[in-house]
């Protein structure tokens, strides 16, 4: 496994930024749909996704780590549940519903993974390092 330094190094980080990209270009950009309200609403919960990974990441403990993964993947199924809406009102066709929803599933497994990852590690983070290791290991990673 490679070693991730960033959180932007995390593939699921990776596919909900790509997830939210389709989005604002089904959805949201989409000069035909007048709902600002559903438009808002998914183009933030798309957004979370990746913006709580990234805060997880950033808070170098593995317990903060996983309560903002499990947010990520809230945020997964309340962007999946607004794809249906955008379904039901007829915003999109059946093929941009399958590929959107089939994103958010992919995220939210991969969240899943991670965060059992995380559970089976001993690794608290770093910030619960010594003093004189934490030193070590970033001047090793420099």
């Amino acid at each position: 496994m490679a070693t991730i330094k960033r959180f932007e190094d995390l593939k699921c980080w990776q596919e909900a930024r790509e997830l939210c990209q389709s989005i604002y270009k089904s959805i949201i950009d989409n000069d035909a749909i007048k709902d600002n309200s559903l438009k808002n609403q998914i183009n933030s919960a798309s957004g979370s996704i990746m913006d709580n990974i990234a805060e997880g990441f950033g808070r170098d403990g593995n317990k903060e780590f996983r309560q903002f993964l499990t947010i990520a993947k809230g945020s997964c199924a309340e962007t999946r549940s607004q794809v249906y809406r955008a379904l039901d009102r007829r915003y999109i066709n059946s093929e941009k519903f399958d590929k959107l929803a089939k994103q958010s599933d992919k995220i939210e497994k991969m969240i899943s993974g991670l965060i059992k990852y995380i559970n089976n590690s001993g690794y608290k983070g770093t910030k619960f390092m010594e003093d004189d290791i934490l030193y070590e290991v970033q001047t090793r990673e420099l």
